[in-house]
């Protein structure tokens, strides 16, 4: 029995996605009928787009800035995603000028990276930041009903000081995040009537917080996705603390790259016990799913001492010779706190959507196709 217990918890640490079409099948709501008709949907979602566009600006103190698709491989800026190397972006060769200066290239996976080295570039100052229309293709995705090759998302990041690196900062802009998602919400049903439906309440004015470890002690034998999906029945919007920290268990809740977000770092949670993390993510109930649903994952970035720790424990000190880690070490980078916020993940929330196919368009392969259809789910080509 905890071999089997121990089997599942690791197969779930990273690899996103449900895993099977069956599952999927299984899974997709039977009785899915769209609020919105497909034109009125697109009208949604520029609508949505819109605000939660001007009100992170104005609740983070950002502004809107541009973002590459494609970075140089030596940069060492392109996103790792997890610290296992099982998902790796596109590479290719630029032959430009007949091979004479080629360029070696990646089409980035987020850009969290290339927005702190943005930060210094553009000359932000603390308590200054920058926000970005991202688009990113993951390959090594399952796709499934909420995932997608595919990615956009609202990238965002702030220059902060040493003072700002706690918890309390990270939660204090947590709800400032939640205050627009809801607000959108909000703007969404005025705008257009259909999307309120007794069937699905709307999202809770405050959002909650638990750390990592607290939840594996709340279901210590279930494997992370099913701890979050139990959770979130109870508290259907929550901010998960410390991911990518060892738990008790000995795994961490789920594999997080090791040199951006600060896992590492100790915190004093509500009650005086000590843990780690200043990071996390954003997860809710989605009523009609009825499953889990992250929104967003980011928090207080590496500084040059939790870079080289984290490093260490992931066993990458070669990066270090990369200039993007070469500048946390150095100090010639701002400290900062950051996320990304999924962008069609977010307007299937709000829009009440059981795809993310309904609200972007991309490619599925025909045996997902084909089961959107069985389900009276219109996804877009």
């Amino acid at each position: 029995m905890a071999a089997h217990i121990e089997e599942r918890k690791l197969a779930d640490l990273a690899g996103p996605g449900i895993g099977t079409y069956e599952d999927v099948e299984r899974v997709l709501p039977s009785d899915y009928h769209s609020l919105l008709d497909v034109k009125t949907t697109q009208r949604a979602i520029y609508a949505v787009k819109s605000y939660i566009e001007q009100e992170l600006c104005r609740e983070l103190h950002l502004m809107m800035v541009q973002v590459p698709l494609i970075v140089a491989t030596e940069s060492g800026v392109n996103d790792m995603l997890d610290r296992d190397g099982s998902r790796t972006p596109i590479q290719f060769h630029i032959s430009n000028d007949r091979d004479k200066h080629p360029v070696d290239a990646q089409v980035v996976q987020a850009a969290t990276k290339w927005k702190r080295m943005a930060l210094k570039e553009l000359g932000m100052s603390p308590g200054e930041g920058l926000l970005t229309d991202m688009r990113a293709v993951r390959k090594d995705y399952f796709l499934d009903h909420d995932h997608s090759a595919y990615v956009d998302q609202w990238d965002w990041e702030k220059a902060i000081t040493e003072k700002d690196r706690n918890l309390d900062y990270l939660k204090a802009t947590v709800r400032s995040i939640w205050k627009v998602i809801t607000g959108a919400q909000r703007h969404a049903e005025r705008l257009f009537p259909a999307l309120k439906d007794s069937r699905y309440p709307p999202l809770p004015e405050e959002i909650e917080f638990m750390h990592a470890e607290e939840l594996l002690e709340t279901y210590p034998d279930l494997p992370r996705k099913q701890r979050e999906t139990e959770i979130l029945q109870k508290h259907p919007a929550l901010f998960l603390i410390g991911i990518g920290w060892p738990l008790k268990d000995g795994h961490p809740h789920e594999m997080r790259a090791a040199d951006y977000d600060d896992w590492v770092t100790e915190v004093r949670l509500p009650g005086g016990r000590v843990m780690h993390g200043l990071n996390g993510d954003i997860l809710v109930w989605n009523p009609v799913t009825r499953r889990r649903h992250e929104l967003m994952s980011g928090g207080i970035r590496v500084n040059a001492e939790t870079l080289r720790q984290q490093l260490t424990m992931s066993k990458q000190l070669d990066f270090l010779k990369l200039p993007y880690h070469q500048a946390i070490l150095s100090g010639s980078i701002p400290l900062s706190i950051g996320s990304g916020i999924g962008q069609s993940r977010t307007q299937m929330l709000l829009l009440r959507k059981a795809h993310i196919g309904e609200v972007s368009v991309t490619v599925w392969p025909q045996i997902l196709k084909d089961i959107s259809a069985r389900k009276n789910i219109h996804v877009l080509t």
